[in-house]
């Protein structure tokens, strides 16, 4: 039996296995992640358009399902989970693909969540995270996000990606986890948090890049959430001793900051895991 995790660690892990640069097959995530069965992982994130080929696990699979489209495309994936026996819908995740009217996009959005849960296709508790655009905190940015809130609909952050100009700086995703917070959003993250602590990946692109850890995440919304100004919270992202990041995230409630930072999708489940164990964060 797996001991239980604190709160602060308990579905801190969405396993994004079939995205890149994982790109496992459907069937073997889904196989690997109902054989895992560990408490750090939370749901199984998969496109809209892999929905018809998850073959049944003999339970129940909790799915994030990234929408391919645009707002009405919501639709479709919400009502297939809910007439579809063994999945269960845990989050929709849509992408916002026209940076010049961010809060018009995120506008259609809330109507097509609102239509799709006046016809019982979507639960009132099902979160819808919306993914802004990497242009920085500038007003266009800010009113979607406003948008975001003013509509029950929560953040989507992207902290990497396949190419190095896809990871933002730690002031841009200071000033991102600021913005959530000063809003009362919560948001989750995907892409490039592998790894608990900030580092610099020498191997996979074609010039050094610097990853975010996602325990520089979690410790940086704690201390925003607490009171802490953007610069401070620059220095938490950019800490890259493991030891003193650990010591100080032994010292805050890390717990209530999941209220606010949910989870993040990582293709990979192990290294997140093996990276809380080796910090002593984790059994």
């Amino acid at each position: 039996m797996t001991p239980p995790l604190e709160a602060a660690w308990t579905g801190l892990v969405d396993d994004a296995a079939i995205f890149p640069p994982g790109n496992a097959d459907l069937p073997d995530a889904v196989r690997a992640y109902v054989e895992r069965d560990h408490p750090l992982v939370g749901s199984f994130v998969l496109r809209d358009t892999d929905l018809p080929s998850v073959a049944p696990t003999g339970g129940v699979l909790p799915v994030a399902v990234v929408v391919t489209g645009g707002a009405g495309q919501i639709a479709g994936p919400a009502r297939f989970c809910a007439r579809a026996q063994g999945l269960e819908l845990a989050g929709l995740e849509i992408a916002l693909r026209d940076p010049d009217d961010l809060a018009g996009n995120t506008r259609r959005v809330s109507t097509a969540v609102d239509a799709a849960r006046a016809e019982g296709d979507l639960g009132e508790d099902v979160p819808v995270f919306v993914e802004l655009p990497h242009v920085g905190s500038t007003g266009g940015w800010l009113a979607a996000a406003d948008e975001v809130a003013a509509n029950g609909l929560r953040l989507k952050f992207r902290t990497g990606g396949l190419e190095a100009q896809a990871f933002p700086a730690p002031h841009a995703l200071a000033r991102w986890i600021d913005a959530a917070l000063d809003r009362e959003t919560a948001f989750k993250c995907t892409a490039g948090l592998h790894n608990a602590v900030r580092h610099t990946n020498t191997r996979d692109f074609d010039r050094p890049v610097d990853q975010h850890g996602f325990l520089n995440v979690l410790v940086a919304t704690r201390v925003l959430f607490d009171g802490a100004g953007v610069p401070e919270a620059v220095e938490v992202l950019e800490q890259r001793d493991g030891a003193a990041l650990a010591e100080q995230a032994r010292s805050l409630d890390l717990a209530g900051a999941r209220r606010w930072f949910t989870s993040f999708g990582s293709c990979s489940v192990d290294e997140p895991l093996a990276d809380l164990q080796d910090l002593g964060l984790l059994p």
